[in-house]
């Protein structure tokens, strides 16, 4: 599998009932490559100019885009049906983004926290970490963390029943 892949392409939008996303189509074939399939963590650069984590949505018809945040498109300087250059590689980090300190202490300290965490699929572990990212305050962290762990350990059980 290349570890890259560029493409030139013009700048589309969903429909506004299926929530006005500026995007990037990725064809099927391109996702059926990657390691994890349409679960791979991506880097999506753009136009040399902006470059962040993502993941691939399904576009409906059996390919799949990458969103484009608004802001990135002011950064570029281009708009709706504008061509960009985007490049697509890998992202070393699966989960798209920073374990924050306190919920890798809180992983080192509660063994049942750390199992669950490893159980959990990457989605929900991004899910668990934008819940405490905004936090200031390192008790609530640890506070929703635990919290939001514990609902997660009684699904598991649930399901072995």
């Amino acid at each position: 599998m290349p570890t890259a892949f560029s493409y030139l392409q013009n700048i589309q939008q969903l429909e506004k009932r299926k929530g006005g996303y500026y995007y990037l189509q990725v064809e099927a074939q391109l996702v059926d490559q990657l390691p994890k399939g349409r679960s791979t963590r991506l880097i999506c650069e753009i136009d040399r100019t902006v470059s962040y984590s993502c993941g691939l949505n399904h576009l409906g018809d059996g390919n799949y885009f990458i969103i484009i945040a608004t802001k990135y498109l002011k950064k570029i300087g281009k708009e709706l049906g504008d061509e960009a250059h985007f490049k697509l590689s890998l992202d070393p980090n699966p989960l798209g983004v920073e374990i924050p300190e306190v919920l890798l202490e809180l992983l080192e300290q509660e063994p049942q926290a750390k199992r669950t965490f490893d159980q959990i699929t990457d989605g929900k572990k991004r899910s668990l970490i934008y819940q405490i990212k905004p936090l200031k305050n390192v008790d609530r962290q640890v506070e929703v963390a635990l919290d939001f762990l514990e609902k997660e350990t009684a699904k598991i059980n649930k399901r072995k029943k």
